[in-house]
């Protein structure tokens, strides 16, 4: 069990002290189940009411706190708690699963599959042909790559994981059990005599550097040229990427969202959980759908949108506002 005191855990967080605690501490918890061997965090004000009755001996918290830690009990103060967090996480982290050979022997390795020095592979995995996997790429068991895919350095795939051939993954990525990258396209046209036809999905998918991407999402591949994903995107667990969508850097998008074919975003755009977003639809840089928003059509650069259909967030609220009234007024009459 990893264990540090107080001035262990500031050295890496470089904040302000205030109180102390001799009490050594053995794991990160949350307020209300912490014990007097564990740190926890106060993020926002309106959860110092909660520090009161909780038993932490530390919690990192932001510069603005108005409370006092007590006795024997020591606050460390930062710029951002959230991102102290994040530290202090990292110090508590266990290690990752262990591989005792880099490559196991029950792994299928086409010859013509080109595999990165200290790059290791796990039991039970699919290379095909042409595949390129850079140095330090982490494979865990059951993965499977088909032909021509490349994957950059360090990038680490989990178990279930499949990617289709011809898509390509940057450095430092992280796809979670059971991502799905470059399965069709979703493309069928009514036809008389044979119904729904398919349209052949010929492309493929392009993700770029420190992308990370949860557990049973799904990246569909182009019907021509490619899907992209940009540097630093974030996305969420069964997440819907359709064909030929385009994100720009850093977007975001929460669990249960989902693009349909042909959506572009800008670069840091942010996609609520649940929303869903029209085929064809470009929205802005740093642009936000709220949660559960439906939007079906382009969103300007900055704007914030809600509901359903998606409309700016301050005409939203207004909307919300004059329905509650309105049921109020009908439930007097």
């Amino acid at each position: 069990m990893k264990q540090f005191n107080l001035h262990e855990i500031n050295a890496i967080l470089k904040g302000e002290i205030v109180g102390n605690t001799t009490n050594s501490i053995n794991a990160p918890e949350q307020l209300e189940t912490a014990t007097d061997s564990q740190i926890s965090f106060i993020g926002n004000k309106k959860y110092e009411k909660l520090w009161e009755t909780s038993k932490a001996a530390i919690a990192v918290v932001n510069e603005d706190i108005s409370i006092l830690p007590g006795e024997n009990r020591a606050f460390i103060k930062v710029k951002n708690a959230d991102l102290a967090m994040s530290q202090v996480l990292e110090m508590f982290a266990p290690p990752t699963p262990i591989f005792r050979t880099n490559i196991h022997a029950s792994a299928v390795i086409d010859p013509t599959a080109i595999i990165g020095d200290n790059s290791r592979i796990g039991a039970n995995c699919y290379i095909g042909p042409n595949v390129t996997i850079a140095e330090s790429v982490t494979i865990y068991p059951n993965v499977t790559i088909l032909d021509e895919c490349t994957i950059g350095k360090r990038t680490i795939i989990w178990s279930g994981a499949v990617i289709r051939e011809r898509c390509h993954i940057g450095n430092d990525c992280i796809l979670h059990p059971n991502a799905t990258i470059g399965a069709d396209g979703f493309g069928f046209r009514p036809c008389a005599e044979r119904g729904l036809v398919k349209i052949p999905q010929i492309g493929n998918v392009i993700i770029g550097n420190g992308v990370e991407i949860g557990a049973n999402t799904c990246v569909d591949r182009g019907k021509f040229s490619a899907t992209v994903l940009g540097d630093g995107c974030k996305i969420d667990n069964l997440v819907q990427i359709g064909h030929n969508s385009k994100l720009g850097k850093f977007c975001i998008m929460a669990g249960n969202s989902g693009l349909a074919g042909s959506v572009t975003l800008g670069n840091g755009v942010i996609i609520g959980g649940s929303a869903s977003i029209k085929d064809h639809t470009t929205i802005g840089d740093r642009a936000i759908v709220g949660a559960g928003s439906g939007v079906t059509g382009d969103i300007e650069a900055g704007k914030t949108m809600l509901g359903y259909p998606a409309v700016e967030a301050r005409d939203a609220l207004k909307q919300w506002a004059i329905l509650k009234r309105l049921v109020k007024d009908a439930n007097k009459s």
